[in-house]
């Protein structure tokens, strides 16, 4: 199958100008799983509650995600994109997974990044779904920080981690290399560019989104200054082998009765 990431450049706060961007692009690439950075269609940096409340979603009636399915049947594609979400009261970090049949399934961010949470309300569970294809394993952007998330998306059976992202700090990207490399699957990180400047607060934005094989190879990455659309071919079934060597593989060798301490609050009171 092809899989790919969509990199790009947002302008906070201009959804309808940054949707019709990415359809554009998308309009170019068919038959393929892409994935598109988090927060995509709104930006990062909101001001407020009351902004971000202007400006998030509902996932099923909203412009952004209606814009994206259209594409998605039209080329034959599931796509996977970050935006801010509008759930009855509260708001989440989500990324959305539309697929090219037209199923549409949401995951909720669960570790929070610094000013996140003021904002929004983490997710509770983590989501794997069932795309043309393949299995995709969500996360978004900090998760990648917590080896539990990806291991359990692993052991839910995902083949490919799609993981929006607006990487700040140095360490993502080769992380997600780890990431894989524990797991054996593919993963496919979606990152942003340029910086975001709303008042005092600034943030620089790393790009390099990359496509990463279950050995931890990097198959295709982007640069940190220009929109990149990047796809590839993989084998997925790669992802359900599960062996290092033929005597070891990473989930039968797996002894779940020492790691109680992951199921701890704080295992170090």
């Amino acid at each position: 199958m092809r899989i790919g990431f969509l990199q790009l450049r947002v302008r906070f706060g201009e959804v309808k100008a940054n949707v019709r961007r990415a359809v554009s692009l998308l309009s170019n690439v068919c038959d393929a799983t892409i994935v598109l950075p988090e927060l995509f269609n709104t930006g990062y940096l909101f001001k407020n509650l009351k902004e971000l409340d202007s400006l998030a979603e509902p996932v099923q009636r909203g412009y952004t995600t209606d814009q994206l399915r259209k594409v998605a049947q039209k080329r034959n594609l599931n796509i996977v994109f970050g935006m801010a979400e509008k759930h009855g009261r509260a708001c989440y970090n989500s990324a959305v997974c539309v697929t090219s049949k037209g199923k549409i399934d949401v995951y909720r961010k669960i570790h929070l990044f610094d000013r996140e949470k003021l904002f929004f309300a983490p997710g509770q569970s983590l989501k794997v779904t069932a795309a043309p294809g393949a299995r995709l394993g969500m996360m978004i952007c900090f998760d990648w920080i917590m080896p539990e998330v990806a291991r359990v998306l692993a052991l839910k059976g995902a083949q490919i981690l799609v993981h929006p992202a607006n990487l700040v700090l140095p360490w993502g990207q080769d992380a997600m290399r780890t990431r894989c490399i524990e797991n054996r699957v593919f993963g496919v990180t979606a990152n942003r560019i340029g910086t975001e400047r709303r008042g005092t607060l600034n943030l620089t934005f790393t790009g390099g989104s990359q496509i990463v094989g279950p050995t931890g190879e990097i198959l295709v990455s982007a640069g940190d200054r220009s929109d990149s659309l990047k796809v590839v071919e993989i084998d997925v079934a790669q992802a359900d082998d599960k062996h290092v060597t033929t005597a070891n593989d990473i989930f039968a060798d797996r002894f779940p009765a020492v790691y109680k301490p992951l199921t701890l609050r704080d295992p170090r009171r």
